[in-house]
């Protein structure tokens, strides 16, 4: 019997193994339609948009990929031509590199090409994977930046809009690496009706269309559920007072793990 590979989307925390079993970058590809797959680049997060694609189009070549097409758009008018439709439409995978979601943002938002990436990636027809920056704009809401190594704070994160994907979500990448735990928390009391996802690097969540995740790679992705939260005192402090936050729900995520993000539950596993 064989194995039907249903298109996914990934979430990757950035720092994904490039040069060994590089088992996220292949899961990508296998769901892309393996060594049938036409994979469009998406390099504009990154200041140097010519070697990033680069190096991901080698990596894509390498393990057997005849097409790869790189949308390099360094403008707004760009990212508007109509034209994008016909290259985007033979596209079985879209990887978004790293860089800053900001600067992807105001490139990209509300674009004819991302709204077709998101139309065919929500229906299946595609693969798509974002790294680092490109999974920070997962969400309705995302992470544009901010600090760490501080108490949760309203002041620690700045948000932004991001490019939906995956509207339920909010990501935050580099995550125990970086140290940034204080700043999803604080992200998840201004925003109690989405769920917060903590992506360790070399870590990858990737959804499927039943509306659930499992984790493949070598960290952690850190869930944690405001659903349940039973207080903040969050709309009424100044920026920089501490956060209180009762009954948060937390879950720590390991390889083959998975979750049901509309039921906000654990999912059996097949170990």
């Amino acid at each position: 019997m064989s194995l039907v590979k249903h298109n996914a989307i990934l979430a990757i925390g950035g720092a994904e193994d490039k040069v060994h079993g590089k088992e996220i970058l292949h899961t990508f590809f296998e769901r892309s339609g393996g060594t049938a797959a036409c994979i469009g680049i998406i390099p504009c997060a990154s200041r140097d948009p010519v070697a990033i694609s680069g190096r991901y189009q080698q990596i894509f070549t390498d393990m057997g990929v005849t097409n790869t097409v790189v949308m390099d758009i360094r403008d707004r008018d760009q990212g508007e031509d109509p034209n994008w439709k016909t290259i985007i439409e033979p596209c079985t995978g879209v990887f978004i590199t790293g860089g800053d979601q900001v600067r992807l943002c105001g490139l990209l938002a509300d674009t004819p090409l991302i709204d077709i990436v998101r139309q065919r990636a929500q229906l299946g027809e595609i693969t798509l994977a974002g790294t680092s920056a490109g999974a920070a704009v997962m969400g309705h809401h995302m992470i544009a930046g901010g600090g760490s190594g501080e108490s949760p704070n309203r002041s620690l994160v700045d948000m932004a809009i991001g490019l939906g994907f995956v509207p339920e979500v909010i990501v935050d990448q580099h995550f125990h690496n970086r140290n940034r735990m204080a700043r999803l928390i604080s992200a998840m009391t201004m925003q109690p009706n989405r769920l917060g996802l903590g992506i360790d690097e070399d870590t990858c969540a990737l959804f499927e269309g039943d509306g659930s995740f499992q984790v493949i790679g070598k960290g952690v992705v850190t869930v944690v559920d405001p659903s349940t939260m039973t207080h903040t005192n969050e709309p009424d402090i100044t920026a920089a007072d501490p956060l209180s936050a009762h009954g948060l729900g937390l879950h720590l995520l390991a390889h083959g793990d998975r979750f049901d993000i509309n039921h906000r539950q654990i999912l059996a596993t097949n170990r």
